[in-house]
């Protein structure tokens, strides 16, 4: 009997760690997967540090970057031994996993017409650390056929929480927010709607030595500063039609220290924080007042989840929306983008489309992912 046990591994652009999941889709196509455990593995400093680095150019990129893949594969391998150590079973009896890699570079459609997105990714090193068949490098087919090759998680988010003639959104507070739309007639749209967590722990690393704003607190401590707020909402991006996909390439700290250099005497970092938090929910609630003005609920995952300010501001934006997290529906945030990838590497393994073509801009639907087999 073939096993339905899939891992998905993800690591997003907050550079948290690793999240990954084990998962069971044995059951009928129409059933969700089953997700059977979870673990992470977080960054160490100096990884964290170099593939922060291989957001921008510089010297010797090729060497760091291939260095940087293989230790990023060790972190990969360590998670999944957990996740079938704890479970109790074995890694021959993982049909495969899907592993996102790690994205250092998001540039689709530009320069040449077709652009390029580049995950740090190491898939034969990967397949022969976990003696499972690796399925990786899900975007570039979707940016070869005209799409943005993001976000890729709203198929599954369509499969685990799309209700028939009920309009809802689920939204992700990763690095960057993105937002899936499903409409109550069955379509489902997706787009990256800007930064979340890149710039808040950018900031509160930057004047606080903390990885992150453990449940807003800094933020919620400031004030809001309408005219900082004002500077960083004029970019153009936030205005642009999807589909449309963004990272680091945009929102980093040289962005942010340009809006913060155009702001008269400075700010307690107190105050800036609270700015940040304020111009992902503003930007958010924008972009799904405006493509979604029927939503009748919005369910969060990722790490932001967790962050209790960050969930109020959205509230206080969205006060006719039922605002939760995806828990409530079975599904803990921080497991949502891992299972993603174990649910495109079973698309592959079933040679289904993975892509949305509506959410990516896409030519039509592509098998995603690119194979590389246990020993």
């Amino acid at each position: 009997m073939v096993s339905g046990l899939y891992v998905g591994l993800m690591s997003g652009t907050s550079l948290d760690g690793v999240d990954g999941v084990l998962a069971d889709f044995a059951g009928p196509p129409d059933i969700p997967p089953r997700v059977l455990g979870h673990a992470h593995a977080p960054f160490d400093d100096a990884l964290r540090a170099t593939l922060l680095r291989l957001n921008r150019s510089g010297p010797d990129e090729l060497h760091t970057a291939a260095l940087a893949a293989n230790a990023l594969m060790r972190h990969y391998a360590r998670v999944v031994a957990e996740l079938v150590r704890t479970a109790g079973t074995a890694p021959g009896r993982v049909r495969a996993l899907g592993a996102h890699g790690q994205t250092v570079r998001h540039r689709p459609l530009e320069f040449d017409g077709t652009g390029y997105t580049l995950q740090l990714m190491n898939g034969a090193l990967l397949a022969e650390l976990s003696g499972i068949d690796v399925v990786c490098d899900f975007r570039s087919r979707d940016v070869a056929a005209g799409g943005q090759g993001a976000p890729l998680v709203p198929a599954l988010h369509a499969a685990l929480f799309g209700r028939a003639g009920i309009a809802g959104a689920v939204l992700n507070l990763g690095g960057i927010a993105n937002l899936t739309l499903l409409h109550a007639d069955g379509r489902v749209q997706g787009f990256d709607t800007g930064p979340a967590n890149a710039l808040l722990d950018l900031w509160c690393r930057r004047h606080r030595g903390l990885p992150f704003d453990a449940d807003g607190r800094l933020a919620a401590s400031g004030r809001v500063d309408e005219a900082l707020l004002a500077r960083m909402l004029a970019e153009p991006y936030f205005d642009r039609a999807p589909p449309k996909s963004t990272g680091r390439d945009l929102f980093d700290a040289d962005w942010l220290d340009r809006h913060l250099r155009g702001v008269r005497g400075a700010l307690p970092p107190e105050d800036v924080q609270a700015t940040l938090a304020e111009l992902t929910a503003r930007s958010v609630a924008a972009a799904l007042l405006r493509c979604a003005p029927r939503t009748t609920q919005l369910l969060v995952c990722g790490g932001g989840a967790a962050n209790a300010d960050l969930m109020r501001r959205l509230r206080a934006r969205l006060p006719t929306i039922g605002v939760e997290d995806t828990g409530t529906r079975g599904v803990p945030p921080q497991q949502v983008e891992a299972l993603a990838f174990a649910w495109l590497a079973h698309a592959y393994v079933e040679r289904r489309a993975g892509n949305v073509a509506s959410v990516t801009g896409a030519r039509g639907p592509r098998i995603l992912g690119a194979l590389y087999p246990a020993g």
